[in-house]
């Protein structure tokens, strides 16, 4: 646009120079309108019949230049060409169909028409054939392997869990794998998969279509990052390089055809970041139709990150930054109005954050509505969350109100994600405290959940018909009888397995029988003492009666020993919180009228900002599972170890997570190169270094369109090092993304230096280079994501022979 804006105003200029107005004295009048170019302050565009003038201060020399028509090198659009700015009057967008007629009737109408076509075709036919390459590595052999590969047996089994409508946990937010589930539903899945573990085959059900809409979602990221690049530099070439890495990397291309959250994650990344950069090269329309079209979007695309995954927050983070500096520097611009400045704000909060919040919290609710029947997740949240489930036993249940002696209960914690007390018949090893029967906190439904409630001084049966009830009280002492085990709750001055100055609980006792260290007080948060103790609605602390501590759990995950259930201690500092508050849960007692739950159910904000405490907690206490492969961050970016997704053994069909290592150590070594050159060049011109045009052209589109990206690979990888859970490999490509795009950016621009300075046909050898030397690499380390069968890469006859460039490469 700025190339066709500058031909049709020198066109304009050719026509027009010879006639200036006559001017006052030393001064002279533009009566309806000025076109300024700041870097050519001497020029004036009038839109009358006077075209182009001068200013009085440009030397006579220059004014007898341009009045012979001719035009300074840089008017003619590019790099150094800056757009002409309207000051006053009519609009741009007038003068320049003003002057487009007059240029028009002086042209021939096919050189125009041909012209048009071929820019049309040099933008479109590029696109299309990134598109349709990276479409046909993402569906090519999708179908292979017919088996489970690494955490599809997560994905594909939630995806059946919202076909069947059974609600389940994860630490992830819903929309993905509502998504996923859809796929299934409209490719003909029925949901009766099990997905137990990996290598299980498909056989008869239809998995094809849940692959085929992630690799779907993840084929367009590298369109999405060639416009991005094409945009942010305005350079075809360097399009194309950040094309052809992320085509050619055989990471991505991994986790794009499996049914993983990754690609759908990537998809809406790389969407928020085009609708970013396309609303801000709108700047110079604001609340046009393109510009609320792609501010629009860029919300939407966030909503959408963050519904498949909290490190969608990052993508969020950078758009933020880049809106904060965007008002800053409207705030600034004198010849705006505040009250423009006003709509911009109000404009950027109802699409970046009004719009996106709305649509997260959709994902929701269409998430609670779908799954409304019990399933394997219940026990992660509260009592009256379940009450609202189909099939739990406390949907429309009717069960005791007030707690009597000789009922059988269940005691569940307060906190998110800590679960209900419980017992088995294993006991703790030597050497962790007294070998006594281990007392845990169990997250599931469970019959080593059940306890009898009884009286501390008395082995009588409370249930015998001929005895009155008896209901338990605030400040009564009494005893936990485990109901399989027949044990009793007990502590004493033992350390806890893993949470130093806090007491062992244990289970102790024969048939009931025990000692005082089975005595417990149990006391109702704020109320009196005396009164009865309701089931789920009323909040207690168990306070052990030798040794005054208190009932807990510490939430740390035991060892292997303790089947990783959860630690419970009793800890002496008395200091309430939600570790140590339970209620009462289940409550079976015959001799007792039952009250119907409904009344317990909680409202959606209540249900939304529980589903979120309990995601949190999950996502901050993942651990490693057996023979998993973890990784630290500082692995990541030089692709040291790989993730191996499906086989292991020469007659497996073998899968291998790598990034293609040519385009990784080439981002790798881009970081490092702009860091040091991008240093330079923000040095030189801060303190006043003259740069040719072109160069001084080149230099900006590398600190502003590298510098973005630069930033959304710092933002997607550096928040990493602070994170407490296990981490995967896989957990970087997100930054990769950002880094494949600063290494198109850099070379290009670096090449364009080295011709300007040196040989114009270093920039497209330099370009060539690149291209086929990412694709040669391609054609060497593909059977790592198409799959392999056959030798290992040790054995000479093996296709990978040769290869294995690092040890810790697995494959």
């Amino acid at each position: 646009m700025l190339c066709a804006t500058g031909r049709l105003l020198a066109a304009r200029a050719a026509t027009t120079l010879s006639a200036p107005p006559k001017s006052r004295g030393s001064a002279f009048r533009c009566r309806r309108r000025e076109l300024h170019f700041p870097e050519h302050p001497e020029l004036l565009f009038c839109d009358s019949s006077a075209g182009w003038l001068t200013r009085p201060s440009v030397p006579p020399g220059r004014r007898a230049v341009l009045r012979r028509g001719r035009m300074p090198p840089a008017m003619g659009g590019g790099l150094a060409g800056p757009e002409p700015r309207p000051r006053r009057g009519r609009s741009a967008s007038q003068a320049a169909r003003a002057a487009g007629t007059e240029a028009a009737a002086r042209s021939p109408k096919r050189p125009a028409r041909g012209s048009w076509r071929f820019e049309a075709v040099g933008r479109w036919v590029p696109l299309a054939l990134v598109t349709l390459l990276s479409f046909a590595t993402r569906f090519h052999r999708l179908e292979e392997p017919r088996h489970i590969c690494w955490d599809e047996t997560h994905f594909g089994k939630m995806g059946s869990y919202y076909i069947n409508r059974t609600f389940f946990f994860d630490v992830h937010p819903p929309l993905g794998k509502m998504l996923i589930g859809l796929a299934g539903y409209l490719s003909g899945y029925d949901g009766t998969f099990l997905f137990q573990k990996p290598g299980d085959k498909y056989e008869h059900h239809s998995y094809i279509g849940m692959r085929g809409f992630c690799a779907f979602l993840g084929s367009w990221l590298v369109p999405f990052a060639y416009l991005t690049v094409l945009d942010l530099s305005r350079s075809l070439p360097a399009a194309l390089l950040t094309a052809a890495l992320l085509t050619f990397d055989t990471g991505c291309l991994t986790l794009s055809q499996y049914i993983l959250l990754d690609p759908i994650l990537m998809f809406f990344i790389m969407a928020a970041m085009l609708s970013m950069v396309k609303y801000n090269s709108c700047a110079d329309r604001p609340f046009s139709a393109p510009w609320w079209f792609w501010l629009s979007l860029t919300g939407i695309s966030l909503a959408g990150a963050l519904g498949v995954k909290f490190v969608g927050l990052f993508i969020i983070l950078q758009v933020g930054l880049n809106t904060i500096a965007d008002l800053w520097h409207l705030f600034g611009d004198l010849s705006i109005s505040l009250m423009t400045v006003g709509k911009h704000l109000t404009a950027r909060i109802l699409c970046l954050i009004v719009l996106p919040l709305a649509l997260y919290t959709a994902i929701f609710a269409v998430h609670i509505t779908v799954l409304n029947k019990s399933g394997p997740g219940d026990g992660f949240f509260s009592s009256a969350f379940q009450a609202r489930l189909s099939g739990n036993n406390l949907h429309n249940a009717s069960i005791p109100e007030h707690l009597a002696y000789g009922s059988v209960i269940t005691v569940k914690n307060l906190k998110m994600a800590i679960g209900y007390l419980h017992s088995h018949p294993h006991l703790y090893p030597e050497g962790v405290g007294a070998r006594q029967q281990q007392v845990t906190t169990y997250l599931h439904k469970d019959y080593n959940n059940l306890w009898i409630i009884k009286k501390h001084n008395t082995d009588s049966d409370p249930l015998d018909p001929s005895s009155p009830v008896e209901f338990v009280r605030h400040g009564d002492i009494i005893r936990l009888e485990h109901k399989q085990t027949s044990r009793n709750l007990h502590s004493h001055y033992h350390e806890a397995p893993l949470t130093r100055k806090h007491y062992q609980v244990t289970g102790y006792g024969i048939n009931g029988t025990g000692d005082s260290n089975d005595f417990w007080r149990i006391e109702v948060v704020n109320r009196k003492f005396g009164n009865r103790i309701k089931v789920l609605r009323s909040r207690f602390r168990l306070i052990h009666l030798v040794t005054g501590c208190v009932l807990g759990s510490s939430g740390k995950v035991l060892p292997k020993w303790g089947w990783e259930q959860l630690e419970v201690t009793c800890t002496p500092y008395l200091k309430e919180t939600l570790n140590s508050i339970w209620n009462v849960e289940d409550h079976i007692n015959p001799k007792l009228p039952n009250i119907s739950l409904e009344v317990l159910q909680p409202s959606f904000p209540e249900i939304l900002l529980e589903s979120h405490m309990v995601m949190i907690r999950g996502n901050n206490g993942l651990k490693p599972k057996d023979n998993e492969f973890t990784s630290k961050p500082w692995h990541w970016p030089i692709n040291y170890q790989g993730l191996r997704f499906s086989g292991a053994n020469d007659t497996d069909f073998r899968v291998y997570l790598l990034g293609n290592p040519v385009v990784w150590w080439l981002n790798l070594l881009s970081i490092a190169v702009y860091l040091l050159s991008g240093s330079i060049i923000a040095v030189a011109m801060q303190r006043g270094v003259q740069l040719p045009a072109e160069v001084e052209g080149l230099s900006q589109v590398l600190l502003r369109g590298g510098g973005q990206v630069l930033l959304g690979w710092m933002l997607h990888y550096f928040p990493f090092f602070l994170m407490g859970r296990v981490l995967y490999f896989h957990h970087y490509f997100p930054a990769m993304l950002f880094s494949s795009m600063l290494t198109g950016i850099l070379w290009d621009t670096l090449l364009r230096l080295c011709a300007w300075r040196l040989a114009k046909g270093i920039h497209v050898v330099g370009i060539l280079s690149l291209l086929l030397g990412t694709a040669y690499s391609f054609y060497l380390f593909h059977p790592l994501a198409y799959g392999m069968v056959g030798p290992l890469a040790q054995d000479p006859e093996s296709p990978m022979a040769g290869l294995r460039w690092l040890e810790s490469w697995d494959f």
